[in-house]
C-alpha cells in the first residue's frame, strides 16, 4: 500500500522554528526497529475509559504494525472502537499519532511484517493470519497474535534534536 502524503501542514512550535518536514518523521518511523522502543497504543474502553499499553511496532508497507493477543484488552477496545493514538520517542523526534487501528487477516502481508520482527530480534513467524514466536513481552500472554495495521489521520511532531520545531500533519 502506498503512503499518504500530509495535506495539511501546521507549525505548533512557539519559538519561530520552521514546520519540520513530514520526511523526517516518516524517516525516523521507517528506522525506528530497536528492541530499545518503546511504543503506546491509546485506545478506549467500552464505557468510553482510556486504556495505554505497550506494544511492539514495527513499519512496514508504509503504514506502523503491531500484535497484541486476542483476549488482551486492547485488543478488545480495538474491535468495539478502532480509533486510537500511537506515541512514541525516536531518534530526534517525538511523536504522537492518532488514527484508526484493523486487524490485518492477508497472510502475505502478515508473513512480510513477522519476517521484519525476526529480522530485528523477535524471532516471530507467521501461522496463517497470526503470528507466532517462543517469547513476547510478559504481559502478552502466549503465542498465537494477532497483527494490526494503524491508519494515521494526525500526527504530531516535537524535534528534540536540531533543527528543533513542532508540527501537525494531517493526512487524506
Amino acid at each position: 500500500m502506498t503512503e499518504h502524503l500530509p495535506v495539511e501542514v501546521t507549525s505548533l512550535d512557539r519559538y519561530d522554528n520552521d514546520t519540520l518536514p513530514w520526511d523526517r518523521a516518516r524517516a525516523a518511523l521507517a528506522g525506528s526497529t530497536g528492541a530499545d522502543i518503546t511504543w503506546f497504543l491509546g485506545t478506549v474502553r467500552p464505557d468510553g475509559r482510556p486504556h495505554a499499553a505497550g506494544v511492539g511496532a514495527i513499519w512496514c508497507d508504509g503504514a506502523l504494525h503491531f500484535t497484541t493477543g486476542p483476549g488482551a484488552r486492547k485488543t478488545r477496545n480495538l474491535s468495539a472502537n478502532p480509533n486510537c493514538t500511537v506515541s512514541v520517542r525516536l531518534d530526534g523526534i517525538d511523536l504522537n499519532l492518532e488514527g484508526t487501528a484493523h486487524r490485518v487477516t492477508d497472510a502475505a502481508t502478515v508473513e512480510r511484517v513477522a519476517a521484519l520482527y525476526a529480522e530485528h530480534g523477535w524471532p516471530a513467524s507467521a501461522e496463517g493470519d497470526t503470528i507466532t514466536a517462543p517469547y513476547s513481552a510478559p504481559s502478552a500472554g502466549p503465542a498465537p497474535w494477532h497483527l494490526y495495521r494503524f491508519s494515521m489521520r494526525v500526527a504530531f511532531g516535537v524535534a528534540t534534536a536540531e533543527p528543533y520545531g513542532a508540527t501537525r500533519w494531517r493526512f487524506a
